[in-house]
């Protein structure tokens, strides 16, 4: 695993070429936001923790932390929607991470067979704030790839 420096306190060296120093959350939990390397599409957010991180780093394969389980995993090990990561960009106070991807398998990234985790919108109808499912398509059954298992 990757042992990552502090974050340093002098913004100048924070936001320039040097070590990647991520900073991380009371938790030990960064956000990464990912995004399809091909076409641009929001897939998903998540949260990485170090050992997370340094896997990514290190195979090219992403990894997150899941705050409900509270363990890590890697995208896809169940669903063989792998996320190979194609680049990694750093926010200018390296707290979040954002990662342009291709996806394997079914190229779904959501656990309910979606494409993205985004297949929703949200809308004020009659005064309560609703959300409306603007893609159907699924693009494998969730039931027969996870069975009863807990994919969040």
């Amino acid at each position: 695993m990757i042992d990552f420096l502090a974050p340093s306190g002098d913004k100048a060296i924070l936001e320039s070429d040097g070590p990647l120093t991520p900073k991380f959350d009371a938790h030990g939990l960064l956000t990464a936001v990912v995004t399809d390397h091909g076409d641009g599409e929001l897939l998903m957010v998540a949260y990485m923790n170090a050992e997370a991180l340094s896997l990514t780093l290190e195979t090219g394969l992403a990894h997150y932390y899941s705050r409900s389980r509270k363990s890590l995993w890697k995208k896809g090990e169940s669903s063989g929607n792998m996320q190979r990561v194609k680049e990694i960009r750093v926010d200018c106070d390296q707290d979040a991470i954002w990662l342009k991807v291709d996806v394997t398998g079914h190229d779904a990234t959501c656990h309910t067979g979606r494409r993205s985790c985004f297949y929703r919108t949200a809308q004020l109808v009659d005064g309560q704030a609703t959300v409306t499912v603007t893609d159907h398509h699924k693009h494998f059954d969730p039931a027969e790839v996870y069975g009863g298992q807990d994919t969040k």
